[in-house]
């Protein structure tokens, strides 16, 4: 298809926040006029502090939360106010996998019970065709067929993940949101799951959207970075031209925090001060203000838009 395979358009999701006797008493903006697109077979990673709001954004995307405002489009169509059962037909090719992999596995149930009940609710395939077509994606993930005969707790982390892709997979998906997908995995079993990552997305031709903390990660996989903060993409570019000069100053921040083995880094001296202020009472002007070291009077007093800067997108007065 010609144009991007997703797009969110001032998309919005808060929260509110309730006192002890129920009334509303706020709300908390987690995911607060994001903008971005995904092109058919691309991997966009999406990267933050925890809370920034980044998980929100993923699930609200996949349909677990509903938008407060804006759009999501994915392959040319609004789905962001689908019904429930029309929901469903673009369940098939939009596809969330979550950070703990064996929250989708119901723990009573063998692997291939697991494997079979999204087959049975979306396909008309017979029980021979079910079976043949879990056996095939399996092996596709890299487990032997024994495994079918086990529960999820019989499992490694790494060998759930595989579980959770297969179990996806099953439906053919266009789009695959990861949401942090590496995480409490050893650097080996990291490195054969984000192997198996490309492998998958060359054979079915999917798209990602990469969900992570890990830039180390995010660096390997990503064609393209955003970056988030208090629900806000502060910077978007290619991820090459993020790591070699990145224009935000949260970015760079986040750049001078990782280990780094020899060398020098562009970043090494641009500290990240102090914590994220209450999503609750969010400053005036820029959300990053309280934390920045560049900040000057016009940061408080006017809120900086997402623009073009020699190729990259970024909210800040003095990108």
């Amino acid at each position: 298809m010609s144009g991007p395979l997703l797009e969110t358009i001032d998309l919005a999701r808060h929260f509110s926040v309730r006192s002890a006797l129920g009334r509303r008493v706020g709300a908390l903006r987690a995911v607060d006029g994001v903008t971005l697109s995904v092109s058919p077979g691309e991997t966009l990673g999406l990267v933050g502090e925890s809370g920034c709001g980044k998980s929100t954004l993923g699930k609200t995307v996949a349909g677990i939360f509903a938008p407060t405002a804006g759009e999501i489009r994915f392959a040319g169509r609004e789905i962001g106010r689908l019904r429930p059962r029309e929901r469903r037909t673009v369940a098939k090719e939009l596809q969330y996998v979550y950070q703990d992999p064996g929250a989708s596995l119901d723990p009573r149930w063998k692997i291939k019970y697991s494997l079979h009940e999204p087959l049975v609710i979306h396909t008309p395939l017979s029980r021979a065709e079910r079976q043949a077509e879990v056996e095939a994606i399996l092996r596709a993930v890299g487990l032997p067929d024994a495994h079918l005969d086990l529960y999820p707790h019989e499992l490694s982390g790494g060998q759930q993940r595989r579980v959770g892709l297969a179990r996806i997979l099953t439906l053919r998906p266009r789009l695959v949101i990861l949401d942090e997908p590496t995480s409490g995995l050893d650097v080996s079993v990291q490195a054969s799951v984000l192997k198996l990552f490309r492998g998958l997305q060359a054979e079915f031709a999917l798209t990602y959207l990469f969900i992570s903390h890990d830039l180390a990660v995010v660096r390997v996989m990503c064609q393209r970075l955003a970056v988030m903060y208090l629900g806000k993409i502060v910077e978007l570019a290619d991820t090459a031209a993020v790591f070699a000069a990145p224009r935000h100053p949260y970015t760079r921040s986040l750049l001078a925090a990782v280990p780094q083995i020899g060398g020098r880094r562009v970043t090494r001296d641009f500290p990240l001060m102090g914590e994220p202020p209450n999503p609750r009472a969010l400053p005036s002007g820029c959300r990053f203000r309280t934390r920045c070291p560049l900040a000057v009077d016009r940061c408080a007093a006017e809120e900086p838009a997402l623009r073009a800067v020699d190729g990259a997108l970024v909210a800040c007065h003095l990108a």
